[in-house]
């Protein structure tokens, strides 16, 4: 059975939580996403801070909190990481960390969607509070309006998506977690993903490049 290591990148909004799902059930990874790591932990006074502001969290503790992670059984015959690394420091940790044990980063997959239709799309979408399911109003509707399609839970917009901490997220990516496009170029595992497209179009092109590219 092939072994994959996945990360998966792009701007708050781009879907990553959708495919990081695909992704997932497809290659049978573990999904480790480190956005619900720390919503989990939203009762910490000292990630509740960050989580409310649109601020990364702290290097030391981010990194810590992966690596670990990491370490446990199921991580061993393959993950995705979702929002991490975010930062060129955290990339350098991950990739020290994965040669200790042998691994190597499989594939990165960038996402890649305009500013704007970021902005209008994190405006549309709605989260289930119980179950984590995701939508969007306009592309991907619950069948019921403002029910959650798995739980049946009230949907509800997240606090970090009005305008003003969206553009503070936005703000945040395009100086931190943007140049690790150039790192993972340089390294050749990148691979630019077309967003503008619908759920299923992006997942096909994650898909045929798995199958035809990736050992």
């Amino acid at each position: 059975m092939k072994q994959f290591n996945f990360i998966l990148f792009g701007p708050p909004g781009a879907g990553k939580g959708t495919q990081a799902k695909n992704i997932s059930d497809e290659f049978e990874v573990v999904h480790l996403s480190t956005g619900d790591m720390i919503r989990e932990s939203k009762n910490d006074p000292v990630l509740s801070q960050y989580l409310t502001s649109g601020h990364l969290v702290p290097d030391e503790v981010i990194i810590e909190m992966v690596l670990k992670r990491l370490q446990k059984e199921d991580c061993k015959n393959g993950f995705l990481l979702d929002g991490f690394p975010r930062t060129i420091f955290q990339a350098e940790k991950l990739d020290k960390f994965l040669q200790k044990s042998n691994r190597r980063v499989s594939a990165v997959f960038y996402i890649d969607l305009a500013q704007e239709e970021i902005i209008k799309r994190l405006a549309q979408r709605r989260v289930c509070p119980k179950c984590g399911g995701s939508f969007n109003i306009q592309l991907r509707p619950p069948k019921q309006e403002g029910i959650c399609d798995f739980c049946g839970e009230k949907l509800v917009q997240r606090k970090d998506d009005n305008i003003d901490t969206v553009k503070e997220r936005l703000e945040v990516y395009e100086k931190q977690t943007k140049p690790l496009i150039k790192y993972y170029e340089e390294k050749g595992s990148i691979i630019k993903v077309d967003g503008t497209v619908s759920p299923d179009k992006v997942f096909e092109q994650i898909e045929n490049f798995v199958k035809n590219n990736v050992e």
